[in-house]
């Protein structure tokens, strides 16, 4: 059985044809990356060059954005919960988020005003965890719900928060179901990053705030790669990626190349389908990359990928275990980066692609060659450190010959 399936993007459009970029203009994406400065401890986080690797593969350069060094969280997930709860409070102070602020956000009178929330969630950890700290440092509450088979250090984290957080018998998507139906019994805020009709404001919300991982890239370099590889769940972080780079680089904007494991690869099934609707995928969601375990795309996200996407990839998990060897022990004079299971995809998806001669006819279709500047997002480090060592140190999921 190959490793991989890939997929072109039949739907992909022109730029006078794609869906509205509004969401993702450069003042959209200014408001956001200032709200994330106003935050005590902001710093952009590293984007990491590893040259040796990028000429043992071929090509002109590789790019690692590292969010392992997101805040004290490990995760770039908290770009998004912190941004929609700003959004959220702001209006209910009816003010803009822009002139509050996060120090407005934190003050008594703030929180006199609006009484104290409940924000409730569904994740496989990172998003939860976000949004957990987010409510906590601005003197709420949280209540985090997580699917069946979460590791236990992510539930650990989830509760030094202060949150609660409860490990259902469900799936990812029957979790979030439940997320939304207690939240409306108990008069919480639902923060979901999946949007259905009817529930839209704040998971497009989400989507705005990861633009801030986007700006930090852009103003670290000279010009655009010709390629990004792009983990998917639901959809909303790509979308937020492929919507950015097109906003602000129009026809330069790089090929966005969507990343999922086979087991959880409802965004591949979606382009692969060809007729414009977003397709779930049959499950079971097993995979190491617990962030990917997602089986419905958001309808929010969907029409982004849809008119962006260049194309979408569904792998084995030894690919993600791959990358995360790769990264942990690097080339010499390359630095190393400790990225975690759904994080580091993107670098054992290239390696295969560019060092196995079976795997040629998929780096030519996606246009990789000697000229071609690689971005790869790590989003989260060694969120299970457990997890990680079983991939680094003791060699989980081998490549089958």
């Amino acid at each position: 059985m190959a490793a991989l399936d890939l997929c072109l993007n039949s739907m992909a459009k022109a730029p006078e044809e794609r869906a509205c970029l509004a969401d993702f203009s450069n003042g959209r994406a200014a408001e956001v990356l200032s709200f994330h400065q106003s935050i005590p401890g902001y710093a952009p986080t590293p984007l990491v060059s590893l040259p040796n690797l990028a000429k043992r593969l071929g090509l002109s350069a590789i790019l690692v954005k590292d969010e392992s060094k997101r805040f004290s969280l490990n995760a770039f997930k908290v770009l998004g919960g912190s941004y929609a709860i700003g959004r959220v409070l702001a209006e209910r102070l009816g003010a803009p988020l822009e002139e509050i602020g996060w120090k407005g956000l934190s003050s008594p009178k703030a929180l006199s005003e609006t009484g104290r929330l409940t924000f409730v969630t569904a994740t496989d950890g990172n998003h939860g965890r976000g949004v957990a700290w987010t409510a906590k440092t601005l003197g709420h509450h949280a209540l985090v719900l997580m699917p069946k088979g979460s590791a236990e250090e992510r539930v650990l984290n989830i509760l030094a928060t202060g949150a609660e957080c409860e490990v259902t018998e469900l799936g990812y998507d029957e979790t979030v179901s439940l997320a939304a139906e207690k939240s409306r019994s108990m008069g919480g805020v639902l923060v979901q990053d999946s949007g259905w009709p009817g529930y839209e404001r704040i998971p497009s919300f989400i989507t705005q705030g990861y633009m801030t991982l986007l700006e930090e890239i852009m103003a670290a370099t000279s010009e655009p790669p010709t390629h990004v590889f792009l983990q998917c769940g639901v959809g909303s972080f790509p979308a937020a990626a492929l919507g950015r780079l097109a906003a602000a680089y129009g026809q330069r904007a790089p090929k966005g190349v969507l990343v999922e494991p086979k087991s959880a690869d409802c965004l591949y099934r979606s382009v692969a389908s060809g007729d414009g609707s977003p397709k779930s995928s049959p499950g079971p969601l097993d995979t190491i990359m617990a962030g990917l375990a997602c089986g419905v795309p958001s309808a929010l996200s969907w029409p982004v990928i849809r008119d962006l996407a260049f194309a979408a990839i569904r792998c084995d998990d030894f690919l993600a275990a791959n990358g995360m060897r790769i990264l942990a022990s690097p080339l010499p004079g390359d630095p190393p980066v400790e990225s975690g299971e759904s994080g580091a995809v993107g670098a054992g998806l290239l390696e295969y692609l560019l060092s196995k001669p079976r795997a040629r006819e998929w780096a030519e279709a996606l246009g990789l060659d000697g000229d071609s500047r690689a971005l790869l997002i790590s989003t989260e480090g060694a969120t299970s450190a457990e997890d990680y060592r079983d991939a680094v140190w003791r060699g989980r999921c081998p490549e089958i010959a």
